[in-house]
């Protein structure tokens, strides 16, 4: 039994939804799994029973409720993880905390452009100026920490981070929208990808039937 409960969006969708549902599987923490389906007419109400916010997704703890993924992430890495969701050493946990921040409040143009969407392959995705730039800086973030950390192992900060988790969504936008990524970044992206919690995310999005048509970029002629 586990008095944790994640309420997610679609798990095609929701990439807000992914960043703790990975932190929590891949530090096998248990938890009950709600899925409430977007941009519904029952959505609004079905999602204020457990927060005002009106968002996915929630941490009900008990009576807490936590509405905000990377304060999720924060709740779970004091209370479960013992300090271990970020790194150990006070310069990388700034470092760590900073490029999380950077992705939870930036990149709105790789948000509006490319949003997730786990089961399609765009055809002839072209970036707009503002969308490269964003690719270009997270390429830049992941490169730079792969350089400083990858003798510490094979994630940003050497072992799997509350970070990793913020960009995981990210890894499944650039699969599907065909993003040619340098090598080193296209290592990690296939690190994040392979992950066993990942495969599972991405198996039961295959598996959902609901289609959001904001959310469908059409394909393009190439």
């Amino acid at each position: 039994m586990t008095d944790l409960t994640l309420v997610i969006g679609n798990k095609n969708y929701s990439s807000w939804s992914l960043r703790p549902w990975l932190l929590l599987r891949q530090f096998g923490i248990a938890f009950n799994e709600i899925r409430i389906t977007l941009r519904t007419s029952q959505f609004p109400e079905e999602v204020r029973h457990w927060s005002a916010a009106g968002k996915v997704p929630v941490l009900a703890a008990g009576e807490l409720r936590v509405w905000d993924s990377l304060a999720i992430c924060e709740y779970i890495n004091e209370h479960y993880l013992a300090g271990s969701g970020w790194p150990q050493d006070s310069v990388s946990r700034a470092l760590a905390r900073a490029i999380s921040a950077e992705m939870h409040s930036g990149f709105l143009a790789l948000r509006t452009d490319m949003p997730m969407n786990c089961r399609r392959s765009v055809q002839g995705f072209q970036a707009s100026s503002a969308v490269q730039q964003d690719i270009d800086r997270i390429v830049d973030i992941w490169n730079q920490c792969r350089e400083r950390y990858g003798e510490d192992g094979p994630w940003l900060f050497g072992e799997f981070s509350i970070a990793d988790a913020m960009f995981a969504p990210v890894a499944v936008r650039f699969q599907g929208y065909g993003i040619e990524l340098p090598a080193v970044a296209a290592e990690y992206q296939q690190q994040i990808l392979s992950l066993p919690a990942m495969q599972e995310w991405l198996e039961a999005a295959i598996q959902e039937q609901e289609v959001i048509a904001a959310e469908e970029v059409p394909d393009r002629d190439v």
